[in-house]
């Protein structure tokens, strides 16, 4: 797509062949894990995520941080320079200040290059959610030779549709977090409740419902799908905390019921397990609402 850039976030978690498949510019998040600072490159080469989970298994608590404006300005000078018009889809404007900081790297940017076109997108989305938004319009943008404005109008329009569900093994994390009160979070610890939640039009997490054990949880994830999916075939990311198993398991219920056009299995990076940790489930797919 060389008429115009697509720049997103490394909190897409897209697997890093996908990003490449579809020129993508990715901006890396940085974390912290026990007093050292990593990057989130999308293909894991500052940390592998399996020794970022391991660690965290351990009792590390990771944090992480945003991306500023300075190094969106930095990154979009050159190509503004070079005569490229860049889209921007940014990490959910309710979970990160990393929308913030592009909406003011691109005010400023735009008053410098008024002959270019910057458009900027708050996803609304997080992890492979973010990432099947980005990927989708990617690929319809290379596929129909879209322009820029029809391109960020084909990601409005998909963006309340793209649902997001999870499942956490451990709710500690979302306590921490503060997406969870401290008691809601020691009741599920001792009666072994794992919440089922999602991601709502406004991009924020909401508590949706709980299931007694890991196994009714996966169920839930799956019979979200089966009330909301719009019908066809169907693009379907899960992404997993280091939890290939109950991945695979989520998988194959789909692969029963549903049509796949593509179903992509895919580890979720460290800057969103900082929030949810090890064993986190999550299914994005296309519904007729989020």
């Amino acid at each position: 797509m060389s008429k115009f850039i697509i720049l997103t976030d490394s909190t897409t978690d897209l697997p890093h062949k996908l990003a490449e498949k579809y020129d993508l510019a990715v901006l890396s998040l940085r974390f912290n894990l026990k007093g050292k600072e990593y990057i989130n490159y999308l293909d894991g080469r500052d940390l592998d995520p399996k020794l970022f989970y391991d660690a965290v298994r351990q009792g590390a608590q990771p944090t992480t941080s945003q991306i500023n404006p300075d190094t969106y300005i930095d990154y979009l000078t050159p190509l503004l320079k070079d005569g490229k018009d860049v889209l921007v889809m940014a990490f959910s404007s309710a979970l990160s200040g990393t929308y913030n900081s592009a909406r003011i790297a691109v005010d400023e940017l735009k008053a410098k290059f008024p002959k270019r076109k910057i458009l900027l997108i708050d996803t609304k989305s997080a992890s492979l959610g973010e990432g099947l938004l980005v990927y989708l319009t990617a690929k319809e943008a290379e596929e129909k030779n879209l322009t820029i404005e029809a391109t960020e109008k084909f990601a409005l329009d998909l963006i309340p549709h793209i649902a997001h569900w999870f499942t956490v093994d451990d709710v500690g994390h979302l306590v921490r977090g503060g997406r969870v009160s401290k008691m809601a979070g020691f009741v599920a610890k001792v009666a072994n409740i794992k919440p089922v939640m999602h991601t709502n039009d406004e991009g924020k997490l909401i508590p949706r419902h709980k299931a007694i054990g890991r196994k009714r949880a996966i169920k839930g994830l799956f019979d979200e799908m089966l009330k909301t999916a719009k019908p066809g075939k169907q693009t379907v990311f899960i992404g997993h905390g280091d939890d290939l198993e109950s991945a695979d398991l989520l998988a194959k219920m789909i692969k029963e019921k549903f049509e796949i056009e593509e179903l992509v299995i895919h580890m979720i990076g460290p800057v969103i397990g900082a929030h949810t940790g090890q064993g986190v489930l999550a299914l994005f797919f296309v519904a007729d609402h989020r």
